[in-house]
């Protein structure tokens, strides 16, 4: 029985084995407080489930009656009715009256990876009633983001009657209203961030807009692309079109493309997204999609699919098409039925993908020299904005993510072309609104374009706006920086020694998976472990080993350490005795299973004793 609430102290947790600056300059907290440890104590008891799985469920705020739903996610249970989203009943008619009447429908996606499977998903699903869809994703360098005039009028002239926009077009008035002025009817299907003003369309289906209540703003847009599906489906089920020569497509069957675009697009890992995600990757696993299976052979992955192989393996190869490649490359390997040509189709993504790492690599040096320049001695400046001529605009997305990660605070990358207009990214840190300010900047006219979420946005300036980009960001959002890096924590779930670090641990944990953006990866520490060994592999990784006071072993990994503090932290620690805090991860290599601490953190024990808190 869970205690009243009332009888439980609120108090802050303290420093986790007494850490209050580690060598990285984090304040490591106990997840769970008073309440928080006596609510683990109840799922343990009601459910009978471990100790750490239950400290992992109940730090991430979940509720003892919650516990079996959260640990096998449905669709079912998680999926509201369609049309709880703002105008979906208007978008699902005009997609049925499409696959009714036989129309050619043109999809325009982003040329990204969510971009690519919603176009993916939605083709596929036009190809099933029947129709041969026209696609076009844009190109990055030479149209942009979104709708454009050009591509519109060229579409139309194709014979297109109903223009579909996936995970784009909540901003593009003037090319949706030239697509209305040329006879074609409009269907949005997006997730950005809206203002006040939309396009004058048929439907516009965002989650994200003021006026929608569906709370299914999380979604990513390949997510929201499968809702409007299962709308458009009962739809037609409704007129009577399915029938034993033209059966109900199985939206379910079709969750590798839904899983692969939520996780590369970082949408929050809860509710109705995790359980797109825990069942995409049984999907994947089954090996029976040809373009899914072509990009992990190509990718190297061995074993079955996780959440972060998604993210950091299949995600950059499908992308690597519309950074510096054909922008179609990712939407025709998902959409291929021949094995030969999807594995031709992904070879070549691999390919692109090893060019973009060069690329990028040159420019992130660059960025970051210049970011050093600018944040000084003294660690000013709330927001990086870095610029130069050169940079190739298909990488800046990526480089801004390294300048955040390693500053820690917002940053963007904007690559100036000879003409003088410069097109950029964002990329931002919890608790600051970047997509918001991007916005307010166009409406002061300060940016030519410019949109996005909280955490990621795209911008369109002129060189000479440049200086004043930077001042007004930095008057915007100096505050919710500072406020968002006041204290720089580390929040850790429990404490285990290297002898119980094993794959049956690391299953057991993974329960509470998938991990990713909102459902953070249990996070544990190692109080107190020699750090036997240490070496560069790879790029800028170490590789690592730790043995505990009863001589056990365990394997451990710093990705992208070297040259960081945590990996300068490591090396000069050799043969010392550490608290070092991680992650559990499954290495497979030769079909042999080997588990591997993946490590986040070290701090110096104090002198005396530890004490787990």
């Amino acid at each position: 029985m869970t205690p009243p609430a009332t009888a439980l102290p609120v108090e802050m947790p303290q420093a986790f084995l007494g850490v209050t600056r580690s060598l990285t300059d984090k304040l490591w907290r106990n997840r769970l407080d008073a309440r928080g440890a006596a609510t683990a104590l109840a799922i343990v008891q009601r459910h009978q489930l471990p100790e750490l799985l239950a400290r992992v469920l109940a730090g991430r705020g979940i509720d003892i009656d919650a516990v079996p739903d959260f640990l096998d996610p449905t669709i079912r249970k998680l999926l509201p009715d369609p049309f709880t989203v703002t105008e979906m009943e208007a978008a699902s008619r005009r997609i049925a009256d499409a696959a009714a009447k036989g129309e050619t429908v043109a999809i325009f996606g982003d040329y990204d990876v969510d971009g690519a499977t919603s176009a993916a998903l939605l083709a596929w699903h036009l190809r099933h009633c029947g129709l041969d869809p026209l696609i076009h994703i844009p190109d990055r360098i030479f149209e942009g983001y979104g709708p454009n005039v050009e591509a519109v009028r060229g579409l139309a002239a194709k014979g297109a009657t109903l223009l579909v926009t996936v995970d784009c077009g909540t901003t593009s008035i003037e090319p949706l209203a030239e697509a209305r002025r040329l006879g074609m009817s409009v269907v949005v299907i997006d997730h950005h961030q809206a203002g006040t003003e939309l396009p004058e369309v048929d439907a516009l289906v965002n989650p994200n807009r003021l006026d929608d209540l569906s709370g299914l703003g999380h979604l990513a847009a390949v997510g929201l692309v499968l809702v409007t599906l299962v709308a458009v489906n009962r739809e037609l089920r409704q007129r009577g079109f399915w029938n034993a020569e033209m059966p109900e497509p199985d939206l379910l069957g079709m969750l590798h493309h839904v899983a692969l675009g939520t996780v590369a697009d970082v949408a929050p890992l809860i509710g109705l997204n995790r359980a797109f995600v825990a069942k995409g990757l049984i999907a994947m696993r089954r090996r029976d999609h040809v373009g899914h299976t072509a990009l992990m052979d190509v990718a190297r992955l061995n074993g079955p699919p996780e959440a972060w192989h998604l993210g950091f393996m299949l995600g950059p190869r499908v992308n690597a098409g519309g950074r510096i490649g054909r922008a179609d490359l990712g939407v025709r390997l998902l959409l291929e039925s021949d094995g030969v040509e999807a594995a031709r189709i992904a070879a070549e993504l691999d390919r692109l993908n090893s060019e973009r790492r060069v690329i990028e690599q040159a420019a992130e040096a660059q960025a970051e020299a210049e970011a050093l320049a600018s944040i000084g001695l003294e660690d000013k400046l709330g927001v990086i904005v870095t610029a130069s001529e050169g940079w190739h605009p298909g990488v800046v997305g990526l480089v801004a993510s390294r300048l955040k990660e390693k500053f820690s605070r917002p940053a963007f990358a904007i690559a100036l072309e000879p003409g003088g207009i410069g097109t950029g990214s964002g990329r931002s840190i919890a608790g600051v609104d970047l997509g918001k300010a991007v916005r307010q900047a166009v409406t002061d006219g300060i940016l030519l374009k410019g949109g996005g979420h909280a955490m990621a946005a795209g911008v369109t300036l002129r060189k000479e706006k440049l200086a004043e980009f930077r001042a007004y960001l930095e008057n915007a959002l100096a505050q919710d920086v500072a406020e968002a890096r006041h204290v720089n924590e580390l929040y850790i779930d429990g404490a285990i020694s290297a002898r119980a670090v094993t794959t049956e641990l690391a299953t057991t944990l993974n329960r509470a998976g998938p991990f990713g953006s909102g459902n953070p990866e249990a996070v544990l520490a190692l109080p107190a472990h020699q750090l036997v060994f240490a070496d560069e592999v790879g790029q800028a990784h170490l590789r690592l080993r730790f043995k505990s006071g009863d001589g056990a072993i365990v394997n451990g990994i710093a990705f992208r350490s070297v040259g960081q503090k945590l990996g300068n932290a490591l090396l000069a620690n050799r043969g010392q005795q550490l608290h070092v805090a991680g992650s559990l991860s499954v290495d497979r290599y030769q079909g042999a299973e080997r588990v591997q601490f993946r490590v986040i953190d070290v701090a110096l024990p104090d002198q005396g004793p530890s004490v787990i808190r």
